[in-house]
């Protein structure tokens, strides 16, 4: 008996009942990635064309949980009887974060509020700044601003390299991003610089200090590599990780969500950047892992390739993608196993900006003895949480309602 989770990061399925307060009453990132492939406005020469063809997350009931979050039909082919428990869930966590997302899924949500930057430039304090500046005995800095990664990369990766000074910004969400060159400025010292600012932002409730270290030159232009690291300000209270890995359970983290958790409740961490690792990972457990295990997986690119970078057609073609190794993954399931899909977020690549959406997420569950059933509304993410505890025999959460006898 064992617990695969797995999150599609920022795969949100329709606006959340409070998605106004955030500026975000008209997102839809699956409706609105299946309603530009429909259009033909997310065909890719040689990737992809016409409609969005997912139909191992249909068969578990994907399309008929959006439907449902949002009372309108997909331009998705469905499946007519769904193969496991399907619904939708809402976030009581104040947040759109990363974080947040995570740790109400797994049984802790986060009630209080994070500390945020205003949006105007020179967004960080004078006194954080000059605090950064003497951490690490820097020239000064560049950035100070909110800003999408890639486009300020591009616009003071060339200044960075001449001068020496990191370039900080920052998001509608609780963090501070660092962006070095990895043989300029050096990768190793990246990361020692943003364990400093950890402790710095620290009085500041600032949820995430992230290294985003890129490589290239002023004339073939930048990119970031996949040696991003996260650090975390550890979790409040104690999570499913810590209640699995303290039942003497294996806890398997693949991607970033050792990272998310400040490596709080993990056995083991599989470090995997592109979603295409993390698959592999994931295929490699379902060989390997333990009675009891529980194995927690990211898939990251959905997030950052494309619902940050407003790219339809690449989220279109990395869903396709990952509905195909999907069918791989659930065709090597033991019995005894479950099989959890949901995300933390959305991130819709048609709304303007390059934040976070406030959305419902999907609550997806198979595995032999499932029987089929809508869910419905779930009112937390931590119905997920509650539900692999019970499966695994665990005692409840503080959190949450198990889906599995719904």
């Amino acid at each position: 008996m064992r617990a695969f989770l797995m999150v599609l990061d920022s795969l949100g399925i329709g606006a959340a009942p409070d998605a106004e307060a955030y500026g975000d009453g008209r997102a839809n990132t699956l409706g609105h990635i299946a309603d530009a492939c429909a259009r033909g406005e997310a065909d890719r020469p040689g990737i992809r064309a016409g409609s969005l063809k997912i139909p191992n997350l249909a068969s578990l009931g994907l399309v008929h949980a959006a439907c449902d979050a949002t009372s309108m039909k997909l331009p998705i082919d469905e499946a007519d009887e769904p193969i496991g428990r399907f619904g939708y869930a809402a976030e009581v966590s104040r947040g759109k974060d990363t974080p947040s997302g995570h740790w109400e899924m797994t049984g802790l949500p986060v009630t209080f509020d994070w500390g945020f930057f205003p949006r105007r430039p020179h967004c960080f304090p004078e006194d954080l700044i000059a605090a950064i500046i003497a951490a690490d005995d820097l020239p000064g800095v560049l950035g100070e601003c909110h800003a999408s990664g890639t486009q300020i990369i591009a616009e003071l990766g060339a200044e960075h390299v001449r001068s020496g000074k990191p370039i900080l910004y920052t998001s509608g969400d609780s963090v501070v991003q660092i962006a070095a060159h990895e043989q300029h400025f050096g990768l190793q010292r990246l990361y020692a610089l943003c364990e400093s600012v950890r402790i710095l932002v620290d009085p500041l409730n600032i949820g995430r200090v992230i290294a985003r270290p890129f490589v290239g030159d002023p004339l073939t232009g930048f990119s970031r590599t996949t040696n991003r690291r996260d650090y975390v300000t550890p979790p409040h209270g104690p999570t499913l990780l810590d209640v699995v890995a303290r039942a003497g359970r294996d806890v398997i983290a693949i991607g970033k969500v050792s990272d998310i958790f400040a490596h709080r409740g993990i056995t083991r961490s599989i470090k995997a950047g592109s979603n295409r690792e993390v698959f592999d990972a994931v295929r490699h457990c379902l060989t390997y892992a333990k009675d009891g295990a529980l194995v927690v997986a990211n898939f990251n690119d959905f997030d950052t390739l494309f619902g940050h970078r407003r790219d339809t057609a690449g989220y279109a073609a990395a869903l396709e993608v990952f509905d195909a190794w999907l069918g791989e993954l659930l065709l090597h399931m033991r019995h005894g196993d479950l099989f959890v899909l949901s995300a933390d977020h959305g991130c819709d690549p048609t709304q303007p900006g390059s934040d976070h959406t406030r959305e419902f997420v999907p609550v997806l569950l198979t595995g032999s003895g499932i029987s089929p059933a809508s869910l419905g509304m779930r009112r937390t993410f931590a119905d997920v949480g509650q539900s692999i505890a019970t499966h695994l025999g665990l005692p409840p959460l503080d959190h949450g309602t198990c889906c599995l006898s719904a």
